[in-house]
């Protein structure tokens, strides 16, 4: 792996999420890390771990011996948290050092394209470059559905939904860089999910005993709109202390369910609100990404709900993990010098 010959310049396409967060290099390399850091605890939690920060898989998997920070509250960084912006620092040097392991040489210049919630945009963008600062030479901040279109060239009469962790997040492409009222945030996405599916099945289960880092993983398993699976969904918790199999297809159905309507409705505002000789098109070129794509028949499901409104294509991107990442670093590729902000280092 190496940088750009030519002139030094790395150039990184970032998607920070609330639940992962991915990078792309312009030498390649791609990595993807759950968006958890976390501190040892005390005296005893540093003797044992041997280090002073755990980041990923390896901060969940020490959870209980660690001060574990998620620092990405719907896609944003808590203002006024010290700690979290710490936590997103080492989040993103910690995806840098992935991709430079390998570089033959430090490289002159790190550019970064970071995509974050259309929100974030407007409430968030000046505190998200002060965090920052030091980390990159340059930085471009753009909405992640955006950085999703751009990475796919869907430039025009398309709308793309983006299904994180924390935000659902919406934008119509009209051929040009989107506007405030191109994009819209929802704030029900795979949390509201998780917290939904783990209070249905407590009040059918009052007796087991798991966690929502165990409902998250049976989401990310097993999750489905629709028509119910042939196989139920069945998993083992203790219950009164005995491990035990328990059914959670109806609470599955019905969490899962619960992203379909509020997304249905935005679509419908947001064609409402295109140019009516365009709305046809958009209807017809639609795209979801993000972890809720995964969600096996969302796809079809949003687009038989579209036959109220004359039928459409609704395509799920075939790699959501790094389709905001990819998309990120091909604006970072073509953005002139004019779109770029400096951070001093």
């Amino acid at each position: 792996m190496a940088t750009d010959k030519s002139n030094g310049v790395l150039t990184v396409g970032i998607d920070l999420g609330t639940s992962r967060s991915a990078i792309s290099s312009s030498t390649g390399q791609t990595a993807v890390v759950e968006s958890f850091v976390g501190w040892p605890a005390d005296l005893v939690a540093r003797k044992i771990l041997k280090r002073d920060v755990l980041v990923g898989k390896d901060a969940l998997d020490n959870r209980t011996m660690l001060d574990l920070r998620r620092p990405l509250e719907r896609g944003l960084i808590k203002e006024g948290s010290e700690k979290d912006v710490d936590a997103v620092r080492t989040l993103i040097e910690h995806l840098l050092t992935i991709v430079k392991k390998e570089s033959h040489g430090e490289p002159t210049e790190v550019r970064a394209v970071l995509g974050v919630p259309a929100a974030a945009l407007r409430t968030n963008k000046q505190y998200l470059r002060d965090a920052l600062r030091g980390l990159f030479d340059k930085l471009i901040i753009v909405s992640e559905p955006f950085a999703v279109a751009y990475g796919l060239d869907a430039l025009l009469h398309t709308l793309v939904i983006d299904i994180g962790a924390g935000t659902t997040d919406f934008c119509v492409m009209k051929g040009r860089y989107p506007t405030e009222d191109d994009q819209r945030t929802l704030t029900v996405a795979g949390d509201a999910i998780d917290a939904q599916l783990q209070q249905l099945v407590r009040d059918r289960y009052p007796d087991a005993d798991f966690t929502v880092f165990m409902v998250r993983d049976w989401k990310e398993k097993y999750s489905f709109v629709g028509d119910a699976p042939k196989d139920p969904i069945v998993v083992t918790v203790p219950v009164n202390g005995v491990p035990t199999r328990i059914d959670i297809t109806a609470e599955m159905g019905t969490a899962c369910g619960s992203l379909v309507p509020p997304i249905v409705e935005t679509v419908f505002d947001m064609l409402a609100s295109v140019e009516p000789e365009f709305q046809e098109r958009v209807r017809r070129n639609m795209i979801i990404a993000g972890g809720g794509g995964l969600i096996h028949n969302l796809g079809p499901k949003i687009q038989c709900a579209l036959d109220k409104v004359g039928g459409g294509k609704v395509t799920v991107v075939e790699e959501p993990t790094f389709a905001g990442s990819d998309g990120c670093l091909a604006i970072g590729k073509d953005a002139p010098d004019a779109d770029w902000v400096k951070l001093a280092r």
